[in-house]
């Protein structure tokens, strides 16, 4: 099958793009500096800008033929003034572009959260772009996800500078909402897996690891792999201003994906409807695991740097800021 990843250069797509080959498809890659992009062998690289319509056109082509399906892997999770505005262009000039030249498919990542007016404003971003997505004339498929764990993961990033730097804690009460993160290597096997189902088609997936882990836990089993113990004081307010100076304090994170990571700590985020399962079955990645391979990443130490980055055609992909 031809297929196009938009965000080839990031978190997510830079995992996806080898599966896919290995899987039997040909690629195109969508980047917007193709020097700096290392891509493997086989891969076709196309220069392109989504915030420039005309430059979008020969991504969707292989040999002169329309490719089949493109994955949509962009989004601005570091955020930052006007991020809603061009994360709302770059998809409509993507759906334009797709629609034009007769694509079947759309295979989106989004991030996993209930519908409801006070979502945060990054999770609000993500489903605009999901609505945009399904109105064009390809059929839709999404998935939806929490917190990835892997290196380069800006969420499990956050996760790890606070696990590594911090043997007591003052918190707020959010460090006992419900989260059930998924491995890195698991989101990229149901990305490549409902690619080969058709009846996958025009659906919308919630995807997540085999636990379900208070932010509390998933802090603790981190310095927990690191071999050292975590204690937790809780405190009963602590507002969302002070939490992402807290954050911001004690990890290298920059200030706007501070504030958009602790908005998306206020709310339950876990998988209701495991419908995924039936049509790709995979062996789930535990926690414990997925962390320990995300901290023994031989890049792991340089991953930051790439996550935070803006630019509209790198995949940020993150789990749900709701």
């Amino acid at each position: 099958m031809r297929v196009l990843v938009t965000g080839a250069t990031g978190f997510v797509g830079g995992r996806l793009v080898p599966a896919l080959l290995d899987r039997g498809h040909e690629v195109v890659a969508l980047v917007r500096d193709a020097g700096g992009y290392d891509a493997p062998d086989g891969v076709r690289v196309v220069e392109g800008d989504l915030l420039e319509p005309d430059t979008l056109p020969p991504a969707f082509e292989i040999d002169g033929d329309t490719v089949d399906a493109a994955y949509y892997l962009v989004h601005s999770m570091d955020g930052g003034p006007g991020y809603e505005e061009r994360d709302r262009n770059c998809a409509q000039n993507f759906t334009d572009a797709a629609s034009t030249a007769g694509v079947d498919r759309v295979i989106y990542l989004g991030g996993l959260g209930e519908d409801r007016e006070n979502l945060s404003e990054h999770l609000r971003s993500r489903r605009e772009v999901e609505r945009i997505l399904g109105d064009g004339d390809p059929t839709l498929t999404t998935l939806r996800a929490a917190i990835i764990i892997g290196a380069g993961s800006a969420s499990f990033e956050v996760v790890y500078g606070l696990a590594s730097r911090l043997p007591v804690m003052t918190t707020p009460k959010w460090v006992d909402t419900l989260c059930q993160p998924i491995a890195v290597d698991d989101v990229v096997a149901y990305l490549a897996g409902v690619l080969d189902i058709p009846e996958t088609a025009g659906e919308t997936f919630e995807i997540g690891g085999p636990e379900v882990l208070t932010y509390a836990e998933i802090l603790r089993q981190t310095r927990r792999q690191l071999g050292h113990g975590l204690w937790i004081i809780r405190v009963p307010v602590l507002s969302p201003e002070l939490s992402a100076k807290w954050l911001r304090l004690v990890t290298d994170v920059n200030p706007y994906l501070a504030r958009s990571l602790v908005e998306g700590l206020r709310n339950t985020v876990i998988v209701e409807d495991d419908r995924i399962r039936e049509f790709v079955p995979i062996d789930q990645t535990p926690f414990e695991v997925a962390v320990a391979r995300a901290i023994d990443e031989p890049d792991r130490s340089g991953s930051t740097a790439q996550s935070d980055r803006s630019d509209p055609a790198a995949d940020r992909t993150e789990g749900p800021r709701s």
